[in-house]
């Protein structure tokens, strides 16, 4: 078995944690997974010490980090410690793919926007870089689990956003830069270990479990990003490397964060 897909296959059977305290779990609906190729000099120069971009070689020859924008309705959003309180809104997570100070592959979130008024407290109370968004999905979808049409858009603000997305109706596999499809999903779609900055300058890091995705390879007919145009990685008229589509997945998420 190669290391690439020996690390695919220990991601892919991390056992569901049990889940207490302040451990939340989730419906992400209206998934959508924007992601871009950029240039690893210039990623590498933002991220914090000890963080390496994940670079590929694509199939032009040349050698690319990768950064996404994650879109999606959390449904029922619940603390272990409280099932019965819920919660739903629509949130976007801002994150590229790293080598973590352990060597692990990982994310390092430039932040998150959420359009609720819950926003205040995974920043009061851990640190993390989140920030209120006026935000709108509107999504259609076939029975099939085919994406018919899908918008995004958050108007104003540091994580304003205008995209519109389409699927194809093929099945995300091998991507651009990725040995195979096991290979793709691992780094993409499967990183379960996140990483953000907290003010103070350290490390904050916790992990998520949700079982493989299966999206619908997309299509961008407009994809602006204000967080990675501002950061200097995406120019505004640039195409992403892929864009993934999934009706709905259950995430679990682990919480509190740790310093690293």
């Amino acid at each position: 078995m190669s290391g690439a897909v020996a690390a695919a296959a220990e991601a892919f059977a991390r056992p569901r944690p049990g889940l207490h305290g302040l451990d939340a779990t989730t419906t992400l609906e209206d998934f959508a997974l924007v992601t871009f190729a950029v240039d690893p000099v210039l990623l590498r120069a933002i991220l914090p010490a000890g963080l390496e971009p994940e670079t590929r070689r694509l199939d032009d020859g040349g050698q690319r980090g990768f950064v996404s924008a994650v879109s999606f309705r959390d449904v029922d959003f619940r603390f272990a410690i409280a099932p019965q309180i819920r919660a739903s809104f629509f949130q976007t997570n801002y994150r590229a793919y790293v080598l973590g100070p352990d060597g692990r592959r990982a994310v390092f979130f430039f932040g998150t926007t959420l359009d609720s008024p819950l926003v205040v407290l995974p920043r009061l109370l851990w640190g993390m870089p989140w920030t209120g968004g006026r935000t709108r999905i509107d999504a259609s979808w076939a029975g099939d689990g085919h994406c018919v049409a899908y918008r995004h858009r958050s108007a104003r603000g540091w994580g304003a956003a205008d995209v519109e997305l389409v699927g194809t109706g093929e099945s995300g596999g091998r991507l651009d830069g990725f040995a195979d499809a096991d290979d793709a999903a691992e780094v993409i779609t499967h990183p379960l270990d996140g990483y953000f900055q907290k003010p103070n300058g350290r490390l904050g890091r916790y992990a998520v479990w949700h079982h493989r995705l299966r999206p619908e390879l997309g299509h961008a007919r407009r994809a602006r990003y204000a967080v990675f145009e501002r950061l200097g990685l995406v120019s505004p008229d640039a195409t992403p490397h892929s864009v993934l589509l999934q009706r709905s997945i259950d995430f679990d998420v682990l919480l509190p964060p740790r310093s690293v």
